[in-house]
């Protein structure tokens, strides 16, 4: 496993999501070291003046106007962890509490935040020893930063708290830092509020949700294709000329995939035959248009999060020319507003793939599939409960693409009066994304199997591929009524892990 090096310049979404997901090592760049000296110096020599600099010798928020004496500034420092450290609830999965402190790592490492080299230093042990704090669900607004969930990882820096340990189990932190040879930090001045002032969570969720969320769209793609073919739909409206005179790019994508999973199929196109139509139904015939949609939103929150990796949040913040200065740079709105946006692409997009499965059940739109593609219908329910399942699975997403970012509540005594809820949005969007992947296991479930029902007509080759390799992994095909859990979970890890995308793959080549 490589290591990732974090310099002054920033991380890229790869070195996140392997630290976060791969447990890749990291090291901190010569450049950064000298940074953090050189921002550190600034910060000490402020620290000797008489003169108040907020987050240096004041308080915080709406006790900033005090002015705190020398004697009592490392206490301060401890204090804000301490009292901040209080979220509630549930506690955060490993990989978000990796992705936050790897990105407020990156943020120390820019030598725009005034902390010594060593409290660095020591996040990127915690890091490597595979330690992980305890971090719970509530307890961040995203404005002044994700502030409790920090506030629960600079705890364990400082030895205090409890963390998971590499074996997966929660004890002290003291006695896991003891345990790995690290040093607790004694923070000196601005370090506490240099460790939670940052969008640093609602950002590491982004960044994976777009990892997440490029595997389903295509996901999404190949189910819709499959639909259409099962529905003996035409393929016509793929056509590549027809997609160029609306040149959004997703929707060229989209379309581009769902073209060449059909690639050689005797299903398409029968449009004049047994029951004449002049053209399918929305949910398959703008299946790209919806999924197109969809990327493009990824494309923009994709823009969004590589600035943010490019960015240094704090406040106040070390510039170049030896100015300590307060700013708003730690405010979350760009950050909540994309996961808000992806929220509400993931809900049609679950919407548009739940239709295409209903309409594959109902014998009225069919075209001559078997009610609920049940073996004996009557006797047996078929795939009627799957697409209950699915439906309840879509109402939640609709709920979870309301907004969190229009829900501002103020605090701290007004001084904070307008926050981002970007965390919120964050952890709604986890949400999401794993619903939207059981919206397409079904559709994939449905699909598959009426594709083995049209008897006498030959699927395409990238089918065939889909048909044989979820069969393979414990998806059973059409038949009499069996206990249909099993068979759904297995489907949504065929397509949770990237199996699905795979097979096509193996005769299509790489899809977008």
């Amino acid at each position: 496993m490589h290591t990732v090096v974090v310099g002054t310049a920033g991380v890229t979404a790869s070195d996140v999501l392997a630290v976060a997901r791969g447990g890749a090592p990291v090291e901190l760049s010569a450049e950064a070291v000298a940074a953090l000296a050189a921002s550190r110096g600034i910060v000490d020599a402020l620290a000797a003046k008489p003169d108040p600099v907020y987050g240096v010798s004041t308080g915080f928020g709406a006790l900033a106007t005090r002015h705190i004496d020398p004697g009592l500034r490392g206490r301060l420092q401890r204090n804000i962890v301490r009292s901040h450290a209080a979220g509630m609830g549930p506690r955060v999965e490993r990989e978000v509490v990796r992705a936050l402190m790897f990105l407020r790592l990156k943020t120390l490492c820019s030598g725009r935040t005034g902390v010594r080299p060593e409290v660095a230093r020591t996040m990127a042990e915690v890091l490597n020893a595979g330690i992980t704090p305890v971090v719970h669900e509530y307890g961040s607004l995203g404005c002044s930063g994700d502030l409790a969930p920090l506030s629960h990882c600079a705890l364990t820096l400082m030895g205090e708290g409890e963390a998971e340990g590499p074996d997966g189990g929660v004890r002290p932190a003291g006695e896991l830092l003891a345990e790995h040879g690290i040093r607790p930090v004694e923070l000196r001045e601005k370090e506490g509020l240099a460790l939670l002032n940052g969008t640093d969570g609602m950002l590491g969720m982004l960044v994976m949700a777009l990892a997440d969320l490029d595997l389903l769209y295509t996901s999404a793609d190949v189910t819709a294709a499959l639909s259409l073919e099962a529905l003996l739909g035409t393929d016509k409206v793929l056509a590549p000329e027809l997609h160029a005179i609306r040149p959004h790019p997703g929707q060229a994508a989209s379309a581009a995939n769902m073209l060449a999973v059909l690639k050689g199929s005797g299903l398409t196109g029968h449009h004049q035959d047994d029951a004449p139509r002049v053209q399918d139904a929305y949910s398959v015939r703008c299946a790209p248009q919806v999924a197109g949609a969809g990327r493009d939103t990824l494309a923009h929150a994709r823009l969004v999060a590589e600035r943010e990796l490019a960015s240094a949040v704090d406040n106040p913040v070390v510039l170049p020319d030896g100015r300590v200065e307060s700013n708003g740079n730690f405010h979350g709105a760009p950050v909540a507003y994309v996961l808000d946006f992806l929220a509400i692409a993931v809900a049609d997009l679950a919407s548009i793939a739940e239709r295409r499965t209903d309409r594959l059940l109902d014998k009225n739109r069919s075209h001559e599939l078997p009610p609920f593609l049940a073996d004996d219908p009557g006797v047996d329910s078929g795939l009627m409960i799957a697409q209950y399942t699915q439906a309840a699975l879509v109402g939640e997403l609709k709920r979870l693409a309301v907004p969190a970012s229009t829900d501002s509540i103020p605090s701290s005594a007004m001084q904070e009066d307008h926050v981002s809820m970007g965390w919120s949005a964050a952890r709604k969007l986890r949400t999401a994304v794993d619903n939207l992947t059981r919206v397409v296991a079904i559709e994939l479930y449905a699909a598959t199997r009426a594709v083995e029902l049209r008897e006498g007509l030959t699927p395409a080759p990238a089918t065939r591929a889909v048909v044989e390799a979820v069969r393979e992994a414990g998806v059973g095909g059409p038949g009499p009524d069996r206990h249909l859990a099993p068979d759904l979970a297995a489907a949504e890890a065929f397509v949770r892990d990237g199996r699905l995308v795979a097979a096509v793959e193996t005769v299509t080549g790489p899809l977008s």
